[in-house]
């Protein structure tokens, strides 16, 4: 094989590759740094939920504001692997103890969308939940 040929056939290669880690170098750019918003409903009352979340590689910090008592609680154990967003909070009761919620969902350009996972006491519940990033 000449030169040139070899030197042609190096290039398309490398062409090619590129070409094929082009959309995961997309995917690399969606970061879940900002604030975010959601809303649930509760006893026919509507409330509000921000997120203000930091990430850093896959390591990822904030706080959740809301619910019926509107506090800011910390967030923990927060991740960012792959295009999936995890994090938990847990934040006092109205109503006495604690409540743990492990927040995990998808990340798109402007939504996390996924489920919540609610623990108080002996009781779990599940539900949908979607946030998507403020203007």
């Amino acid at each position: 094989m000449s030169m040139q040929r070899r030197l042609w056939s190096m290039m398309a290669a490398v062409a090619v590759v590129g070409l094929l880690t082009m959309p995961m170098r997309a995917a690399d750019t969606k970061t879940a740094t900002g604030t975010w918003t959601s809303t649930f409903e509760r006893n026919g009352q509507t409330f509000k939920t921000t997120y203000k979340l930091k990430q850093d590689g896959q390591k990822l910090t904030g706080t959740v504001k809301g619910g019926p008592d509107n506090k800011e609680s910390e967030i923990k154990d927060g991740s960012v692997k792959d295009g999936k967003v995890s994090f938990t909070v847990t934040r006092e009761s109205p109503n006495g103890g604690e409540v743990t919620i492990h927040y995990h969902g998808k990340l798109t350009d402007n939504a996390i969308q996924g489920k919540a996972d609610v623990s108080f006491g002996d009781q779990k519940r599940s539900f949908d939940w979607k946030a998507t990033r403020a203007k």
